[in-house]
């Protein structure tokens, strides 16, 4: 699985929804989807935060509850179709 790619939950909390893949982290095996494990994170004061507050992350979900609905349309496929393109415009 790859960045772009649509993927559909079939495990967790979140079973049975659908989302396209913004992160793969290979080495954890897990994937942050778009809109999908999203939770804020407390941030304690410090002196580059002086404030405190409060930060969005992705939390990752396993690659291996996730099955490929749609592959991403590859740069290769895309430069393939544009070369077709050029050929029939000649």
């Amino acid at each position: 699985m790859k960045i772009g790619d649509t993927v559909k939950i079939i495990a967790g909390d979140n079973k049975g929804k659908g989302a396209k893949i913004v992160r793969v982290d290979r080495k954890n095996g897990k994937a942050c989807l778009e809109g999908i494990g999203i939770v804020e994170r407390h941030l304690k004061k410090s002196y580059f935060n002086p404030n405190g507050g409060k930060k969005t992350i992705h939390v990752g979900i396993d690659l291996s509850n996730l099955k490929l609905v749609k592959e991403a349309e590859s740069s290769k496929k895309a430069d393939k179709k544009a070369k077709k393109a050029k050929k029939g415009a000649k």
